[in-house]
């Protein structure tokens, strides 16, 4: 078994009170690392730090608060001494027709997808390049590839993430902080509700991944707790795609 030596180390994890973002908290407390956990659902929060009390602590924070999220740094090594690993995963996607959007959506979308993960990211770095080590994991999406049909906010903000991700590793290379991105297909989350249940939609979905089934959550844990962990100290500016085949179907 390989040691990914993550024990005592501290991570940041956005959009951590459900989906893909709680089961990066918990694989990483897994692994002994002491996890600030944000979002906005302060119950469901709460409802993680108590599986994990040692490790884990609940932060409340809202994505479109800029002041709060460039204090989440300083309140990780405020709890914990020390601040190791940031993982941006915070994310929404509303889905409808560019023409037909409320402009004020596309706002909203770049504000929460890029704008948050970047003041973050800079809060973070302060103490990470300054130290000469830390990660920076984005959680991106395929769509940030491929593009995406009644998604085109989303899949630009993904995009734009992408790209965020590539520069600043490029900027951070000699400073010992390595900055990558992980893009996600189809995993069996909230987010993807309206599909699971729907036996007919879900049918048609699966019809387009190579490996006729979604993702489970437990799936990405390993791979962030390896992008988080030492062993990764020579990847930097990579996309990890992880989505069953879909993005390389002819």
């Amino acid at each position: 078994m390989i040691d990914l030596e993550l024990d005592g180390k501290v991570a940041i994890v956005t959009g951590a009170s459900r989906g893909l973002g709680r089961g990066a908290a918990e694989a990483l407390a897994a692994q002994g690392v002491r996890v600030l956990a944000a979002a906005r659902s302060e119950q469901d929060l709460q409802a993680l730090a108590q599986s994990a009390p040692e490790h884990i602590r609940a932060q409340p924070c809202d994505m479109l608060d800029m002041a709060a999220l460039a204090a989440l740094p300083e309140q990780a090594v405020a709890a914990f001494g020390r601040l190791d690993i940031v993982v941006n995963n915070a994310g929404i996607a509303p889905a409808g027709k560019f023409l037909e959007q409320d402009p004020a959506v596309w706002d909203q979308v770049m504000t929460v997808n890029v704008t948050a993960p970047a003041t973050l990211a800079r809060a973070a770095g302060r103490i990470l390049v300054n130290q000469g080590s830390g990660k920076i994991i984005n959680i991106a999406s395929t769509s940030g590839i491929l593009g995406k049909a009644a998604l085109v906010a989303y899949s630009s903000s993904k995009g734009a993430l992408l790209q965020f991700t590539k520069a600043l590793a490029a900027e951070w290379g000699k400073t010992g902080v390595q900055v990558n991105a992980i893009a996600p297909g189809a995993f069996e989350t909230d987010a993807q509700s309206a599909v699971l249940e729907s036996p007919d939609i879900l049918k048609r979905r699966l019809g387009k991944i190579p490996a006729r089934r979604m993702g489970l959550v437990d799936e990405m844990g390993p791979l962030v707790c390896y992008l988080a962990s030492p062993q990764s100290d020579f990847v930097t500016g990579s996309v990890f795609v992880i989505d069953g085949g879909e993005s390389c179907k002819l």
